[in-house]
């Protein structure tokens, strides 16, 4: 059995930079990652990093105080004000910081970092580098961790969060190299694990990215916030879904359908091609709905304008997916579009430190929801919760170890032998379902009526068909039994988590009788600030998910209409 003070479940960059500041206060903290961190999906965040700098010419009367009007209207008024404040506070702390440790932004011809212009943002305030930052910051940050000499056990996968009596006593886990279960002991636990991309069939999303730990850490007895706000990113690629980024309008590339119009015109006339996500990905759908799509399935993103010089500088990662995933040259043709999920808007809910109300539970990134995105996040504000976030979850969660006792290895010891039961009744089998074909369905429900627009009755079916699912899992066949990089079991034993997040998705957007953000309801299509200005709290029961809801808080902007 493993002992730390402080376990961090994810390697990306929340992860990485909550671990970081727990061990600069003195904290025996050690990170736990499904991949080798840089491998986490925190490398393929691709445009950039929001922070109010002023460096563009256009943007020197930026403050982080425009940045949080920005975040905030673009969140159609549903995030905390106070929290996106903290955000935006923190942020060119955090920047620099990360500038100082080596990140090897773009720069502008005086030195500074250079900025380009994201959708929402009221200035260029998307800091940088090429069309790679999140590869560039997550090496940044691993760098700092091995100087620091921080533990990594990486490729082991979490199986359960030990709590008892509302209080964590560490985690169990398997060595996916050895298939060994092990315990590990520690009275505080920071998830910060990533997104749930992967319940939907079309996804930008790595394949690490399920839910599993959102899964965990509700199964544990945490609230999850706000899932039914699923973020469709409007550019990726036909047919892989592979991101495209908004660097690519950002740069001034052109949306047009197969009538040769930039039809943004039509639908975000002052900000075209850099209106908020949602509006942009429900654009899009309503040309192929209508007719104007290429083969009925795609639209064109035209970069040919920009000249070769200027993608080759900026977007040559983009140059290289279209090239060698779909045969195009954006130097020469438009890249197909087309959207698909992309980002968990909703998440473990924390305040604005990364606590929980389960003692000793923190989360921080992408699974955490604070609420800073609220019903619709901006472009290049999930980078910068990232480091943000993980820095302050990294400070609490440091107070929190010093003053409260060690955990208790007889409780990890119990859950250890739980899960090596559970994963031997998934070898032996009860019957004749094949895990793989479960996960397939999920994916395909969710994302045909769980997606960009949504109807009571899709959803009613959805949630039927969740349940259905559930059932069939409980006979799945008879699983491989070997140890190594058992992939079979791994993926099988967290299915039921995933089914359960799932539903919460389906079940929180049956409940919101409206349209805000990314949630868009064909039967409810307008927002309803007066019945439905709060947050969704889902509940863990056995039977069917349980809602409460909480206000938001407002602190300088009164709900307005939600122009572009």
């Amino acid at each position: 059995m493993f002992s730390h003070q402080v376990l961090v479940v994810g390697g990306g960059l929340a992860g990485l930079r909550a671990a970081i500041e727990a061990h600069d206060r003195g904290v025996d903290v050690a990170i736990l990652s499904l991949v080798h961190p840089l491998r986490s999906h925190s490398g393929a965040a691709q445009g950039g990093v929001n922070a109010a700098l002023g460096n563009a010419e256009e943007g020197k009367d930026d403050s982080p105080e425009r940045h949080a009007y920005d975040t905030v209207k673009g969140s159609d008024f549903l995030a905390d004000q106070d929290a996106v404040e903290e955000m935006t506070n923190d942020t060119p702390e955090r920047i620099y910081e990360m500038e100082h440790w080596g990140c090897p932004f773009s720069r502008n011809p005086d030195g500074t970092i250079a900025q380009r212009p994201f959708g929402g943002g009221a200035f260029p305030r998307t800091c940088y580098g090429s069309d790679k930052t999140g590869h560039y910051m997550l090496h940044t940050l691993y760098e700092q961790t091995i100087k620091r000499g921080i533990r990594v056990y990486a490729e082991w996968t979490v199986l359960s969060i030990v709590v008892q009596d509302d209080l964590v006593n560490g985690l169990v886990a398997l060595h996916m190299p050895t298939g060994q279960v092990e315990g590990f002991t520690a009275p505080a636990v920071i998830m910060a694990t990533g997104g749930a991309g992967r319940i939907y069939s079309q996804s930008t999303n790595a394949i690490i990215n399920t839910g599993s730990g959102i899964a965990l850490a509700y199964m544990a007895g945490a609230l999850l916030k706000d899932m039914e706000f699923v973020q469709f990113h409007p550019t990726c690629l036909y047919p892989t879904n592979i991101l495209i980024t908004e660097g690519a309008r950002g740069e001034g590339g052109y949306l047009v359908n197969n009538r040769g119009e930039r039809f943004m015109k039509d639908y975000a006339p002052t900000a075209m091609e850099l209106a908020p996500r949602d509006i942009v990905s429900r654009s899009i759908r309503t040309e192929i709905a209508q007719g104007r799509a290429f083969e009925d399935v795609y639209v064109h993103l035209d970069l040919r304008h920009l000249g070769q010089e200027i993608i080759l500088e900026r977007l040559p990662g983009i140059r290289d997916i279209a090239m060698h995933f779909a045969g195009v040259d954006p130097v020469k043709q438009p890249i197909p579009v087309l959207p698909a999920q992309h980002y968990t808007m909703g998440g473990i809910g924390t305040d604005s430190w990364g606590q929980t109300p389960l003692n000793g539970l923190f989360a921080a990134g992408e699974c955490a929801c604070v609420s800073v995105h609220g019903a619709n996040r901006l472009g290049g504000n999930s980078l910068l919760e990232t480091v943000v976030f993980g820095q302050r979850a990294g400070v609490r969660v440091s107070e929190w170890v010093k003053g409260n006792g060690a955990a208790n290895p007889a409780r990890v010891e119990s859950a250890l032998g739980a899960s090596n039961q559970r994963l031997e009744e998934l070898i032996a089998g009860k019957g004749e379902e094949d895990p793989c074909l479960i996960r397939q369905e999920m994916g395909e429900v969710m994302m045909e009526k769980v997606g960009i627009f949504r109807h009571r009755d899709e959803m009613e079916e959805a949630i039927a068909k969740l349940r259905e699912l559930q059932q069939r899992l409980a006979h799945t066949r008879p699983l491989y039994g070997g140890k190594r990089f058992n992939l079979d079991l791994l993926r099988t034993y967290e299915l039921g988590g995933l089914l359960l997040v799932a539903e919460v998705i389906a079940h929180g957007a049956l409940v919101r009788e409206e349209s805000r953000g990314s949630h868009s309801r064909r039967d409810f299509e307008t927002r309803d600030d007066q019945d439905w200005m709060k947050h969704t709290l889902a509940h863990f029961t056995p039977e069917v998910p349980r809602f409460s809801f909480s206000p938001v808080s407002i602190t300088k902007w009164q709900p307005e209409a939600r122009k572009y």
